[in-house]
């Protein structure tokens, strides 16, 4: 056993002297623990004593705080007010404007009848089978031709199209639109019905194109619109319009 030099300090006697930190430890410490009091300083400077704040000055922040909410609110009553004025679809409405947008031209029915010969003659388009009163529209955009009775169609419309392909509706219970009329995709054109040589209620719908019959399944859908689906595409060719 060594003996104790007489250097060495009496409070070290029976104790373990902990070891000194490494000088880099220490520095961290110490810079992390001034730079914390400098942030808490800070901190307190900026924050504003509640004494010092003027009663007026308040009343005033709070009366602005209630016209910004006030001001907020008469806009979305504004944005509402202005959604309903133009319905729920008024996408729909804005994309059928387009002169490039086909649509379905009813909803809710039941493809009843394709494209093709029956009855040993050819049944020029398709017939679509809906309860009588239903809504109809117009496929395309363009100018109505026809409006009225059209013997065994029974009161029909038929709308030409910028390109000349014309569409036929038949058996109308009811016209709304007149000749000369300009419609968009989506125009209501009548009411489904039974007139002419029509086996129950429905439409009966024609495509002619360059004054010929043709299929409007494939025709439709090449364009965004599937007949059989019952889908449209309300997007088919906004892009190059």
């Amino acid at each position: 056993m060594r003996q104790r030099l007489s250097s060495e300090p009496d409070r070290y006697r029976g104790r373990r002297r902990v070891p000194t930190p490494p000088r880099s430890r220490y520095a961290a410490v110490v810079t992390t623990a001034f730079v914390g009091a400098g942030v808490v300083a800070l901190g307190a400077g900026a924050l504003p004593d509640a004494k010092a704040v003027s009663p007026s000055a308040l009343a005033d922040l709070e009366k602005a705080a209630a016209t910004s909410e006030d001001l907020s609110a008469r806009a979305a009553d504004a944005e509402r007010a202005s959604r309903n004025d133009r319905g729920d679809d008024g996408l729909a409405s804005t994309l059928a404007a387009a002169p490039e947008v086909w649509r379905l031209p009813l909803e809710n029915y039941s493809f009843t009848s394709p494209y093709g010969m029956k009855w040993n003659k050819l049944h020029a388009g398709i017939d679509l089978a809906a309860p009588e009163g239903t809504p109809y529209s117009a496929v395309h955009a363009g100018t109505v031709t026809k409006a009225g009775w059209f013997g065994g169609y029974g009161y029909c419309v038929i709308v030409r199209h910028a390109d000349g392909t014309e569409s036929i509706y038949g058996h109308s219970s009811k016209i709304v639109v007149s000749e000369g009329q300009e419609v968009k995709a989506g125009d209501q054109l009548g009411l489904v019905g039974l007139t002419g040589h029509a086996y129950g209620s429905q439409l009966h719908l024609e495509l002619h194109v360059n004054g010929k019959p043709t299929d409007p399944i494939p025709y439709l859908r090449d364009r965004g619109v599937d007949i059989q689906l019952q889908v449209d595409d309300l997007y088919a060719g906004v892009a190059a319009s």
